[in-house]
């Protein structure tokens, strides 16, 4: 294969990531915050997604959980993706329009983050588990890419939108990662404070 196509990805997506950098920065901190905030006062961060946006929220809830890049105590985060079970139940008994809802439904309460996550905006699952969750006074933070999709419309002043203006699903995806490696860090920041990049 041509490497010149294999570099032109690499090259696409380094300066997605620096001109997306200088966009979301200020949305990042503020999801950073949101998030923070939620976690300190006992609430938890549920996660959701479709595709690579499933494997993205997974990632997420297992950084939190687990840890990021320093040691420290678990925090509560769940990926809505994990559960097969319950996921072909409600998608076959229900819609899978509700797969994501049902469970912000049974698990959200008052207080409690959304992680929406849908390259389009426009997951009709994603956009059920929002409202479902609003309708709980969880806050969201969603991100989306394109123009935000119905879900960014959907989103109050209270709510974060880190939106990604590109048409490629792959750009997005990448943008999507380092914004959810940024808030695992500046949530670790915020719990423990600085330390040297090493």
């Amino acid at each position: 294969m041509n490497t010149q196509r294999i570099l032109a990805h690499f090259q696409e997506s380094a300066e997605l990531k620096l001109k997306s950098g200088q966009l979301l920065a200020q949305p990042i901190s503020n999801a950073i915050e949101l998030m923070f905030n939620a976690l300190s006062n006992g609430n938890k961060i549920l996660a959701c997604g479709n595709g690579g946006s499933a494997g993205d929220a997974q990632h997420f809830a297992a950084e939190l959980v687990g840890r990021f890049e320093r040691e420290r105590f678990p925090l509560p985060a769940i990926s809505l993706s994990c559960d097969t079970s319950i996921i072909t139940a409600v998608g076959n008994d229900y819609s899978f329009n509700q797969i994501f809802s049902k469970q912000v439904q049974a698990l959200g309460q008052a207080g409690d983050i959304l992680l929406a996550i849908s390259t389009s905006g426009n997951s009709a699952n994603v956009l059920a588990a929002a409202e479902a969750a609003l309708e709980r006074e969880m806050r969201v933070v969603a991100l989306t890419g394109k123009d935000g999709g119905k879900l960014g419309a959907l989103l109050t002043e209270a709510d974060v939108h880190i939106n990604v203006q590109h048409s490629r699903t792959a750009r997005i995806q990448e943008v999507h990662l380092v914004a959810i490696h940024s808030i695992c860090d500046g949530i670790d920041v915020a719990l423990f404070g600085e330390e040297d990049a090493s």
